[in-house]
């Protein structure tokens, strides 16, 4: 009795859970259906099942190669099942069947080692064509290098035209407020959104050099059908060539740290004229930016100048307020930070530290690594009045 008891008991917990479980599941998805978000072109669509509509014609052979081996599987499983499910029901014993005494067959034996050969090999040439192709980063328009950075993208035009342009891509901060605070944003391209997104032109080949300056990241944009993984110390490179102007997403697709929801991929293909428009555009826009090294900046200045570096670059560890979380090392009130010795903090925003767990940040200008170390040595409690300028930084680089 007491046994009957307990089970019954635990039945009805059981029940329960599955009650309490059924409730969330229904209330998480009335949630849903309450939120204004529809499907984002060139990015996640609601409730997408299938592969992300091509616009290169590698994606293209992806999605043919995706379909053609569905059926082959799908084929097979049938044919494979059907045969089962009816020897089992034509020969079931109910019915007076008597099984068969018999050696093996030898043309069954070669039926089951030449059919499978010929379905890998049928499998194996059009997959094999693809993935050549995909590696052919040869006679490419535009070369550019993507940098995985915690936790964002770093773009350097190496070849063809817009040579020399370099910025990051960072995820858009109103966005990235909205989710620290658990209220996302009701909007298609949420924490897709980046301030400075990769332009490319149309009907371009374009050569992706990836690589990475801390931990593992990936480059991955599916309406291109790429996705490369970025490895430190290594250079691997991928290449695609968009038939279509518009916006295509993507995200780093290596699970390299607390961030890693936080660095997207946003490409804007243009045509050929706006292409041209948009790398005089940036050009002259780097050469305003451009900042005289040796110009020796006012303690208020460069303070105002580090607060946007902070929060571009430093914020996302670190905290706005300077104090860290778990294993960050927090800023206000840091010995490298107070000490007098101004050179220490340069080397590690120089040289990273910990064994990239806090990375080098070379990428930066020397105005604002001086801005950014000048900043977080007169903010929160930190008010050493020290004022580091660019030329200390130009000269620690050599």
């Amino acid at each position: 009795m007491k046994m009957m008891n307990e089970r019954v008991h635990q039945v009805g917990r059981r029940i329960g859970q599955l009650v309490l479980a059924l409730g969330s599941t229904l209330a998480v998805q009335a949630a849903l259906a309450g939120q204004a978000v529809n499907d984002l072109p060139g990015g996640p669509a609601v409730n997408q099942l299938n592969l992300h509509p091509p616009v290169t014609k590698i994606a293209t052979e992806q999605m043919w190669l995706h379909n053609f081996m569905l059926i082959i599987c799908v084929a097979i499983f049938l044919a494979v099942f059907g045969v089962m499910f009816y020897s089992i029901w034509k020969h079931r014993k109910s019915k007076g069947a008597v099984a068969a005494n018999f050696h093996e067959s030898v043309a069954v034996e070669i039926a089951w080692t030449v059919v499978p050969f010929v379905i890998v090999i049928l499998m194996a040439l059009p997959a094999t064509k693809v993935v050549v192709a995909m590696k052919d980063t040869t006679n490419a328009d535009l070369t550019i290098k993507a940098t995985g950075y915690q936790w964002k993208w770093g773009y350097d035009y190496l070849k063809g035209e817009g040579e020399g342009i370099n910025f990051l891509a960072t995820l858009d901060t109103a966005q990235r407020v909205a989710s620290d605070s658990g209220k996302p944003e009701q909007v298609d391209n949420y924490l897709l959104k980046v301030d400075n997104p990769l332009v490319v032109p149309v009907n371009k080949k374009v050569r992706i050099i990836t690589t990475a300056n801390d931990v593992i990241h990936a480059w991955m944009v599916p309406a291109f059908g790429v996705k490369q993984d970025a490895i430190p110390g290594f250079v691997r490179d991928t290449w695609f060539k968009a038939e279509q102007i518009g916006d295509f997403y993507g995200q780093c697709a290596e699970l390299c740290g607390k961030e890693h929801a936080y660095m997207p991929i946003h490409v804007k293909v243009v045509s050929a004229e706006n292409y041209a428009a948009w790398v005089d555009g940036k050009k002259k826009e780097m050469a305003a930016k451009a900042d005289d090294p040796s110009k020796v900046w006012e303690l208020a200045a460069l303070v105002a100048r580090g607060e946007k570096v902070y929060a571009a670059n430093c914020a996302a560890c670190h905290k706005p307020d300077g104090k860290g979380a778990g294993p960050i090392k927090a800023l206000d009130g840091s010995p490298v930070v107070l000490s007098d010795d101004k050179l220490k903090q340069v080397g590690v925003l120089l040289n990273g530290q910990n064994n990239g767990a806090m990375p080098a940040w070379k990428q930066l200008s020397d105005t604002e690594i001086a801005a950014v170390i000048t900043y977080t040595k007169n903010s929160w409690s930190n008010k050493t009045g020290q004022v580091v300028q660019p030329a200390e930084v130009a000269a620690a680089r050599k």
